[in-house]
């Protein structure tokens, strides 16, 4: 098992946008072969700070989703929305 997170700092005027495109494509996401779940999590202190929170059976899963179509027309669509480079962090579950 595979845990990604992936932290995305929004532009404040674009907040509401991010959320939009999140809860249109996380059903989908989550419909990718070996996805578990994925979740958007907001931080407490800063409403700008998101992270994304998904569940892969293994690496060659989320690989193929991030390789996919799909996945480049989400990026595309949100990338204009960040206020500050993303991180990513993947991590096997113990």
């Amino acid at each position: 098992m595979i845990t990604r997170f992936v932290k995305l700092t929004i532009k404040v005027d674009q907040i509401v946008a991010f959320q939009k495109a999140f809860s249109e494509r996380n059903k989908v996401i989550e419909s990718f072969q070996g996805c578990q779940k994925v979740e958007l999590l907001q931080d407490v202190n800063d409403k700008r700070v998101f992270f994304t929170f998904s569940e892969w059976n293994k690496e060659d899963d989320l690989e193929n989703y991030r390789n996919s179509d799909f996945f480049q027309d989400t990026w595309s669509t949100v990338k204009p929305m960040f206020d500050g480079k993303p991180e990513a962090w993947s991590l096997n579950v113990l």
